[in-house]
């Protein structure tokens, strides 16, 4: 979708509201101004679908044009055994019955690695439980053997719960976990663990790990330290949508300070499998309002991220029409942490060109990036 189509869009879903406030925040939005938390909450309390996906495209359109981004990456999981019990995680094990999970040796870790030799993947992403014994020296090692085989790769590492736990035990300061994790050769850190910050919500559903000030603290302190993050948001659960409206101000608010957010992706509660089933989950209409309304309301985030193994690849493939422009990558059926809540695609794996094909078939131009958006290929429309 183009300027010019999702304006007309635009215009054509203003003309069937008599909603002046929505008119307003329109107004502000086609002209390139930043709406406000109450202007947000508005979008989602009163924003129809199709008018928030036509002023959600006017946006990617001004920030991204019509480029759709992919990049080649696997996933290492080093273990699901974690000291902390999420309510609404299906992955993890605890360590009293590890026997039911996985513990990966660091052999084991570098044969994964190993078997992309010669295949031009530009990203490993390496995240897991928080195992006790699995500490801030044992990940260090284990990054600097991996630069050792594949010293061109990006490693993207470690969330904000998994390093907060690695930090305090070493003894060691944020900035001075993260000085050492980078001589050893870590280029970025995911976003996830970010959760709800509310704090009630926080409360309710994962009370035992890192606050959300610890959370942005690590992510601030991470961008200070030369070390560029994503960041999250898990929503579809107990949340309401104030609590969204927040979260992403929380996350704004730090990128006009920081600029070290390279994007935002939106990740939707299963309820498979854990300690929130009694949970039904959002409609997939749910699903694109919110995009839709991440792309509008973030307007220092470059890049609004759908990953498709969690909402399969069809939606991925329409939530590029409504304010996405990133679909994640090539995965290769590395990663279990979805697939075990009952995430719409349970062996995740799609080629390079499988990925070309569904951003053409979206009317969109597939660009092939690195982790930092640097473009490698552009493909044709």
């Amino acid at each position: 979708m183009n300027t010019r189509t999702a304006a007309t869009d635009l215009i054509e879903h203003l003309t069937t509201t008599s909603d002046p406030q929505l008119k307003a925040i329109a107004d502000k939005v086609v002209a390139g101004e930043r709406i406000s938390n109450e202007e947000c909450l508005v979008l989602y309390e009163r924003g129809e679908t199709g008018f928030l996906g036509s002023l959600a495209n006017i946006v990617r359109q001004r920030i991204n044009g019509n480029k759709a981004y992919f990049n080649r990456n696997f996933h290492i999981e080093p273990t699901n055994v974690c000291v902390f019990s999420c309510k609404f995680c299906s992955y993890s094990r605890s360590y009293k019955h590890r026997e039911t999970g996985w513990e990966l040796t660091k052999d084991e870790i570098l044969d994964k690695v190993r078997a992309y030799d010669g295949i031009p993947i530009t990203e490993v992403h390496i995240v897991g439980g928080v195992h006790p014994k699995m500490d801030l020296e044992y990940f260090g090692d284990v990054i600097k053997s991996v630069k050792e085989i594949r010293p061109d790769i990006h490693i993207k590492a470690f969330t904000a719960v998994e390093l907060d736990y690695m930090f305090r035990k070493a003894g060691k300061s944020i900035e001075e976990g993260f000085m050492y994790l980078k001589s050893c050769g870590l280029n970025s850190i995911p976003g996830g663990g970010a959760e709800i910050f509310d704090e009630e919500i926080r409360n309710e559903i994962c009370a035992d790990k890192c606050s959300s000030e610890e959370w942005l603290l690590i992510h601030e302190t991470a961008h200070r330290c030369g070390i560029p993050s994503n960041a999250t948001m898990l929503y579809g659960h107990v949340e309401n949508y104030s609590h969204r409206v927040d979260h992403m101000s929380r996350l704004r608010v730090l990128q006009d300070k920081t600029n070290g957010f390279n994007t935002f992706i939106p990740l939707k509660f299963r309820n498979s499998d854990n300690e929130m089933e009694h949970v039904n989950e959002v409609s997939m209409n749910e699903d694109l309002r919110n995009y839709a309304i991440s792309r509008i309301y973030l307007d220092n985030f470059q890049h609004i991220k759908a990953y498709w193994p969690m909402i399969g690849r069809q939606m991925a493939q329409l939530s590029l029409s409504f304010g996405v422009d990133d679909i994640d990558g090539t995965i290769d059926d590395s990663t279990r942490i979805y697939s075990m809540a009952g995430a719409e695609e349970q062996n995740p794996t799609l080629t390079t060109e499988q990925l070309v094909d569904m951003i053409r078939e979206a009317g969109k131009v597939p660009v092939e990036r690195d982790t930092l958006y640097n473009t490698i290929e552009e493909y044709s429309a």
